[in-house]
């Protein structure tokens, strides 16, 4: 009886020490589950976070002009429109007279040099001037006569509607472009895509999916970002460009 007893306590025993290992052994298995998951978590917020843009600058003109140079500032100021601070061009005459041909309504925004990016903002035409009704983007601004430009006129032809380049002679379009840009009076959607490395431009006008015109050149590398027009009304409100 007592030998009974005694295996049947070391049974116990020998069971209760399989048990706790068993238990030890899910233990360090759940640790190291946990541990691993929290690292994949970390790193995949890493490589997310690395991947996504680093927004350069963000104005929606709530804090008035301050970080925009205007190349005639008498043709610029701050409005209002449908409830919100916007940009506008006052006037289509310009006291800037650029030392070739090349847009006369030029805001740059201040203290900014890119070589790739990506700029999106809304703007409004307030005067219907016909074909070349427009609206412009700069950018890769080394000076006064090296840049490019986009030239958003409502009919294109080789001086209206193209993705222009300016190097020490008049502006000249880099695209033969077809497609119109619809101008009304409603606002519409602008996005100019730059990739230096590979030398592409795209441009969007409202619908961001297919790009309204587009071109590979790599003349021009980082510098300035700015908007306005050859010599027509618009307004600008919503302006953000984030690196590349």
């Amino acid at each position: 009886m007592r030998k009974s007893l005694h295996l049947s306590s070391g049974c116990d025993s020998l069971a209760d020490t399989r048990h706790f290992l068993s238990r030890f052994r899910f233990a360090r298995v759940l640790t190291f589950f946990c541990v691993f998951t929290l690292v994949c978590i970390i790193c995949a917020t890493n490589s997310t976070q690395a991947a996504e843009p680093d927004a350069a600058f963000v104005d929606h003109f709530e804090q008035g002009t301050d970080r925009w140079e205007f190349l005639d500032p008498d043709t610029w100021k701050l409005a209002q429109r449908d409830g919100s601070n916007v940009i506008e061009i006052t006037d289509r005459g310009s006291k800037y007279k650029p030392p070739v041909r090349s847009p006369g309504h030029v805001a740059l925004v201040k203290d900014l040099e890119l070589e790739s990016f990506d700029i999106t903002f809304r703007v409004k035409s307030t005067k219907d001037t016909g074909n070349h009704r427009d609206c412009c983007v700069f950018f890769n601004y080394q000076d006064d006569q090296h840049f490019y430009y986009v030239h958003l006129g409502a009919k294109p032809d080789p001086h209206s509607g193209q993705i222009m380049i300016v190097k020490e002679a008049p502006r000249l379009a880099l695209t033969k472009n077809e497609a119109l840009t619809p101008w009304d009076d409603q606002w519409h959607r602008v996005k100019v895509s730059r990739d230096a490395k590979s030398g592409m431009i795209a441009v969007y006008f409202d619908d961001m999916s297919k790009p309204h015109m587009q071109v590979i050149d790599k003349t021009f590398g980082k510098g300035r970002i700015g908007i306005g027009s050859f010599d027509d009304l618009n307004a600008f409100d919503d302006v953000e460009i984030t690196a590349r």
